[in-house]
């Protein structure tokens, strides 16, 4: 198992950058505990309907937050009260900005009684949290999901892929890979196919046939990207336009967790419950080309060094790019300033024209 330093990307073992942590029905029953970045997080909606990410150990004797079903915090309902959680043990009730409001049996509250409090964001059926060795405010935002709030459309349902003893580098170096999509996902001879890396936002823009998504004959188009080191959504083109997530965060230094759904548009102004069935054999279509993927990386030694030729993608510039993440932010600009632009490859066709390529994240994200 390779970890961030055998690949030398930088001086931060995590990258700084949103990251999915749980499915926003998880939090249905009560709160839940979760573990990344080598950390243990207590998460949960308060009565408002507020999501809340703490450290998971109670200052006190160090009980986790979350985990609990048999005291008499939890099972009275105490659990959770407004949008502050209870500790199980000895009740101390934290608010979500981290600090221990409320001692049942004392009217004095340490001032060392705190956790920390992360950053959070409930967005398109997910909860995502922000996370920065440096402790830094987000400086990039979550990715547009606009068709989450189209009633055209039939919302996914999160698939659970589960874990990777991969590192991550070894999922991004996907988007520069034109020569696995034959072999792999039973594509055509590529149309065309391009890379554009532009400040934190990574695009792959792809036309070729696709056995697996399409059989009409026609080629599958995407416009594929990340937006930081840990969310891919790609726009699908075609008899079925959609909208595919791939998000995978990091539970310890060389393992990741990874989800895969993909929302569909119907033909009617407000997708019905007849839709649903179609647009779910759609994403199973999906989820099988993805776990094309998840298998051969299930398998793999790293690729530490890529023993790259000229008719690969750009590996390089892409793993230069994701390295801005793992730097200190002041590093950031000299790292994007390397590598911005359209990285073509060798003999694979270009994508059309700017301004004309398939949906052009970046010009929308310019707007």
């Amino acid at each position: 198992m390779a970890k961030t330093a055998d690949y030398g990307l930088g001086k931060f073992t995590f990258p700084r950058g949103w990251f999915m942590v749980a499915e926003a029905s998880e939090l249905d029953k009560g709160p839940i505990g979760v573990r990344f970045f080598g950390r243990d997080f207590a998460l949960y909606r308060g009565k408002s309907g507020r999501v809340v990410m703490l450290d998971a150990y109670c200052p006190h004797m160090g009980t986790h937050l979350a985990k609990n079903t048999s005291s008499y915090v939890v099972r009275d309902g105490g659990h959770v009260e407004g949008d502050s959680i209870r500790c199980p043990y000895h009740a101390w009730r934290f608010g979500p900005d981290g600090k221990c409001d409320d001692i049942p049996y004392s009217s004095k509250i340490p001032k060392a009684a705190c956790v920390k409090s992360w950053p959070v964001e409930e967005r398109a059926g997910a909860i995502f949290m922000w996370h920065d060795e440096e402790g830094l405010e987000p400086d990039f935002p979550l990715p547009d999901m606009w068709e989450w709030d189209d009633p055209s459309y039939v919302r996914w349902k999160f698939d659970h892929m589960g874990q990777l003893a991969i590192h991550p580098q070894e999922v991004l170096d996907n988007m520069a890979d034109i020569a696995h999509f034959i072999p792999v996902h039973g594509s055509t001879q590529a149309t065309y196919f391009e890379n554009e890396y532009r400040g934190p936002v990574n695009v792959q823009r792809f036309g070729a046939g696709h056995r697996t998504l399409v059989t009409d004959g026609n080629i599958l188009e995407t416009d594929t990207w990340y937006t930081g080191p840990a969310i891919l959504l790609s726009r699908v083109k075609g008899s079925y336009p959609s909208l595919m997530i791939i998000t995978h965060t990091p539970i310890e230094d060389g393992v990741t967790k990874v989800w895969h759904a993909l929302m569909v548009k119907s033909q009617k102004e407000v997708a019905t419950e007849e839709d649903v069935p179609a647009a779910r054999a759609y994403q199973e279509a999906s989820r099988l080309a993805f776990a094309q993927d998840f298998e051969i990386w299930s398998y793999k030694r790293p690729a530490l060094q890529i023993l790259q030729i000229p008719e690969d993608g750009p590996f390089n510039k892409n793993r230069i790019w994701y390295s801005q993440f793992y730097n200190p932010r002041a590093k950031a600009a000299a790292i994007q300033e390397r590598i911005n632009g359209i990285a073509p490859t060798k003999n694979a066709g270009a994508a059309p024209e700017k301004g004309q390529r398939p949906f052009n994240v970046l010009a929308q994200a310019a707007e």
